[in-house]
């Protein structure tokens, strides 16, 4: 009777016994340690592709997509709030509405209305963004309906025209400010998240850079113990490959770093400080207007007093538009961005006095007298308004040039990095095989 076959050995088992085997010669040293070295640079050269390229992409997005669909945000926010405005303003003129008071009007609502279709376009179906898009979508034809009646009812000289204004406003406060605002904090974060993933260090690519080359030193180091040849042109090759991606990769995301840093210090927080002011300065006009407009009829407990609800909102606001413009003038960091800011602050002081007037006056019964001070003409704080609106404008404009300069850099830092690490991390492990083969034909 035959004695029992030996169990088949696996695949990986005789692997393991060949490399034995090869290990204890110095051909099948090398083959290992050439196999071995071009195997980290390729690995090198992989992650430091992937990890740039990440980095890019997030890059890409901050400077095209996150920032500018954030400003989408803020826009939407400031034009329904320059729309209320604009109607409350018109309100007041009665059957003489300017032309230019309904241009801004309709001009808000069709600014929002387009912000509102961008932002659609650029949100996921089942998002949060998408469900408060949605909502401002079907708030923004009810807004418009009370206003259009109050307008109707206003010219015929109804009372309750001042009705449908305040209850347009409290939907426009209570609702879709809040709406839209909701809808800027998500962007922001959003905004937020691809900074973290643009700035962050490649740290697995470096420590395989590293790792790549001392290991070509090491091997670099024992073939001269064996031959004292000084230098393996090969391996010389890959050396200069390997290193020449790390450093690329450590100053390139280094300035990237350091430009996108700037992008977010000098651009994006400016804009938000911005952004808000803007925004305080239109609720304290609106709230300026509906003082006149609801005369007395809406009021609030302060301080153990009763006050106007619209004038005590009025001077909250111009309190915000305040700590806004001393926070935009600690920011700026040039005189194009800081002349604007101060011609704004110049024009929010005149306002506060100018509003102080004509609530005098209108306290005192003289309420024509403090209409002209409102929306009169010379002298009335819708110059003031103005100012500020148009100087906030233009402070807006130089810090959105600001951050695209500055991202633009950041984005142009990391520009060929993937694909320049990619080749020559490929040219390395080409050199690494190359170096040890011109070694291995020594034996044969």
């Amino acid at each position: 009777r035959p004695p029992p076959a030996a169990p088949r050995r696996t695949a990986f088992a005789e692997g393991v016994d060949r490399l034995r085997a090869a290990a204890v010669t110095e051909p099948g040293r090398l083959r290992i340690i050439g196999a071995l070295l071009a195997a980290m640079v390729v690995a090198f050269g992989t992650v430091a592709a992937w990890q740039m390229h990440e980095r890019s992409a997030a890059a890409d997005d901050v400077l095209f997509r996150s920032q500018p669909l954030t400003s989408d945000a803020a826009d939407i926010y400031r034009s329904l709030a320059e729309a209320n405005t604009a109607a409350s303003s018109g309100f007041l003129a009665g059957g003489q509405e300017t032309e230019e008071s309904r241009e801004r009007y309709e001009k808000g609502i069709r600014t929002a209305a387009e912000g509102l279709v961008t932002a659609a376009a650029n949100s996921d179906a089942d998002s949060p963004s998408a469900d408060t898009i949605g909502r401002l979508n079907r708030l923004l034809p009810e807004y418009k309906g009370l206003i259009e009646r109050a307008r109707t009812y206003n010219r015929q000289g109804f009372p309750v025209g001042g009705a449908y204004l305040r209850y347009a406003n409290e939907k426009m406060q209570q609702e879709m400010l809040p709406a839209a605002e909701d809808l800027y904090k998500t962007e922001n974060r959003r905004l937020d998240a691809d900074y973290g993933d643009a700035e962050s260090s490649p740290w697995a690519a470096i420590a395989l850079g590293v790792l790549a080359l001392a290991a070509l030193a090491w091997a670099q180091h024992r073939t001269y113990r064996r031959t004292n040849r000084v230098l393996n042109h090969g391996l010389v090759t890959a050396t200069a490959g390997t290193a020449v991606v790390l450093l690329w990769l450590l100053v390139g995301h280094g300035v990237a770093r350091s430009n996108l840093g700037d992008s977010y210090d000098h651009g994006v927080r400016s804009l938000n400080v911005l952004h808000d002011a803007r925004i305080a300065s239109l609720k304290a006009r609106g709230n300026e207007n509906l003082t006149l407009v609801a005369r007395g009829a809406e009021t609030k407990k302060a301080g153990g007093e009763t006050v106007d609800a619209y004038d005590l909102d009025f001077g909250k606001n111009m309190d915000a538009l305040g700590k806004g413009l001393a926070e935009a003038a600690r920011l700026a960091d040039d005189d194009a961005g800081e002349r604007p800011v101060a011609a704004a602050d110049g024009n929010m002081t005149e306002w506060k006095k100018r509003h102080a007037r004509a609530r005098e006056q209108d306290e005192n019964g003289n309420y024509q007298q403090a209409l002209d001070l409102v929306i009169g003409g010379k002298g009335a704080t819708v110059e003031c308004f103005d100012g500020v609106d148009a100087s906030l404008a233009t402070a807006l404009a130089h810090e959105e040039r600001e951050f695209r300069r500055a991202a633009g850099d950041g984005l142009d830092a990391m520009d060929h990095l993937p694909q320049g690490a990619g080749v020559l991390a490929a040219l390395g492990a080409a050199g690494a095989l190359l170096g040890i083969g011109r070694r291995l034909s020594e034996y044969r």
